[in-house]
């Protein structure tokens, strides 16, 4: 089924977003924008560790990548990533990744040849200047160290030569038996907004407890952030900045109830394993153990959350358009559908998917919503967006063996007075290539019409 945890993980700041503007591929929601797609989920695993595997998959352990180059139109979207080196001594590890833009490099080429008369010594140099160009390369350095077996220390730098200054982060996470406390710092801090914008907080810290999944369905978390400097958009435009991002110290918690009803299952059996040739029984595992079994499911999640901004002078953005509380308490919740055909272990026709998701991300502002719709007084507020629900699609058909061809979509329920039917907000195609042999791994090439980019990620047991 779909991840139904995102609908109370996207209330905080910590909910990755895959991205190839930063060498380490991730970027964070913004809280208070709708939930984001579950195709747009950042893996996992560390960026460093799926350049290690799919490198061995690639030619040369090159990996492509497409984003346009904000502000830099001349370096072009594509992009070349490789692993440049690694070295692991204990408990402790770090990699290097190297990352190249070769259309500026062969467009420079291309008019220093043209214009040069004869083939000399001179035009060579020439030629060789335009490789020493820093704005082609960027270079992304990960280390993690293991403390002890519950708790690790992840720190991470990265420097595009087109840019002047680089992004540091360091994470310290500890595992409880029943909880998960991590402690994040980013200077500065990659946010991506509803319409694909992306804004950098000079700032950005984090300390937050997370409770595990209990089999009664109940989950909660707690946590500080707190954001200093003003949030700065990535493009240079001139844009009104998210409240959520605005300077200020906040305590929040949130709790939420999940749970999901099978309408029908074919479960797997020891004939679906082993299959009988002339050879005698042979194992025939599914391409994905949680992909293995025919089924029509129905899931949900409620919960609540509640904030307090406990410092910062800014209560309002720049423009006076939005206001930030200093206190705020709403409930949201999340239903799903999935229906599933096939356990996706032939090759052909074993395999077809549908999930369909309702979000309502803020019942608050549902509820003024409707009240506003048949009230006769003409409200002068601003909309919010989180005021319609929206409805998520993710479809998945079987090409061949191991290849599936994914679509994640996401819908608007427009204003009713407005006489507005349902609105595409995202897209995002993807094609999956399952691992066997990891359970449930899958290489997963993403593109994104909206954002115009795309790139190339390991993913481990996720939806």
């Amino acid at each position: 089924m779909a991840n139904l945890r995102t609908a109370m993980d996207a209330t905080f700041w910590d909910l990755n977003v895959s991205t190839p503007q930063a060498i380490d591929g991730v970027s964070r929601a913004i809280p208070g924008d709708p939930i984001p797609l579950d195709g747009a989920r950042a893996s996992r695993a560390l960026r460093f560790q799926q350049t290690s595997l799919l490198g061995n998959g690639f030619p040369l352990g090159i990996i492509p990548s497409f984003s346009p180059s904000i502000n830099h139109k001349e370096l072009g979207s594509f992009a070349l990533q490789s692993l440049i080196g690694r070295a692991a001594i204990g408990n402790w590890w770090f990699g290097l990744i190297g990352q190249f833009r070769p259309k500026k490099l062969i467009s420079s080429i291309k008019a220093e040849v043209s214009a040069a008369e004869e083939w000399e010594l001179p035009l060579l140099k020439d030629v060789g200047k335009h490789f020493l160009d820093k704005s082609l390369y960027a270079l992304g350095l990960s280390s993690q160290i293991a403390l002890t077996s519950s708790s690790s220390v992840l720190l991470s730098t990265e420097k595009h030569g087109e840019r002047k200054n680089r992004r540091t982060k360091a994470m310290l996470f500890h595992k409880l038996p029943d909880h998960d406390i991590t402690l994040e710092a980013a200077w500065p801090e990659l946010f991506i907004d509803r319409k694909g914008k992306y804004w950098e907080v000079p700032e950005s810290i984090s300390l937050d407890c997370s409770s595990l999944v209990t089999e009664s369905g109940l989950r909660y978390r707690f946590g500080l952030h707190k954001n200093s400097g003003s949030p700065q958009t990535v493009d240079s435009t001139n844009t009104e900045s998210p409240v959520a991002l605005l300077p200020g110290l906040c305590a929040k918690a949130a709790f939420s109830y999940e749970n999901s009803k099978d309408l029908w299952r074919q479960k797997e059996t020891k004939d679906d394993i082993m299959v009988e040739t002339e050879n005698g029984q042979v194992w025939h595992p599914t391409y994905d153990v949680r992909l293995k079994d025919p089924h029509a499911a129905i899931s949900g999640i409620i919960g609540g959350t509640c904030e307090a901004w406990l410092r910062g002078d800014v209560n309002q953005s720049s423009s006076g358009t939005q206001r930030r509380g200093r206190f705020g308490a709403d409930l949201f919740g999340s239903l799903c559908y999935t229906f599933q055909h096939g356990r996706f272990r032939n090759n052909f026709g074993d395999l077809s998917r549908i999930d369909t998701r309702l979000d309502i991300a803020s019942a608050s502002a549902v509820a003024r919503k409707v009240v506003n719709l048949f009230s006769s007084a003409q409200s002068n507020q601003s909309l919010n967006e989180l005021s319609s629900p929206r409805l998520s699609f993710i479809f998945q058909q079987q090409v061949a063996g191991p290849i599936v061809f994914r679509v994640d979509s996401k819908f608007s329920i427009g204003s009713l007075s407005n006489k507005q039917g349902p609105q595409l907000e995202d897209l995002i195609y993807s094609l999956n290539y399952s691992l066997r042999l990891l359970g449930s791994g899958k290489v997963v090439a993403w593109f994104s019409p909206k954002r115009k980019e795309g790139m190339v990620e390991l993913r481990m047991f996720e939806f």
